[in-house]
């Protein structure tokens, strides 16, 4: 089983693009480790710009929420 489908949190999942980062920067894996970890880091981004799409919708209804309770609390004209 790979990292990627064991990440559950956007950190985890952050931490381990990290980790991928530092180890092809370094120069040090072969060719096959170079793809794998490729691969991988391609699904963990797929995976963290889920995760912030889900945040942005979250943070927008709670934009609406809060502009629909002024509109109520304003007098009406």
């Amino acid at each position: 089983m790979s990292d990627t489908t064991t990440t559950r949190t956007y950190e985890d999942a952050t931490a381990r693009l990290e980790d991928i980062i530092k180890r092809l920067d370094s120069g040090g894996a072969g060719l096959r480790e170079t793809l794998d970890l490729c691969a991988e880091g391609r699904d963990l981004v797929e995976f963290c710009a889920t995760e912030l799409d889900a945040v942005g919708q979250g943070l927008e209804e709670l934009r609406l929420d809060e502009l629909v309770a002024r509109l109520e609390q304003r007098p009406a004209a």
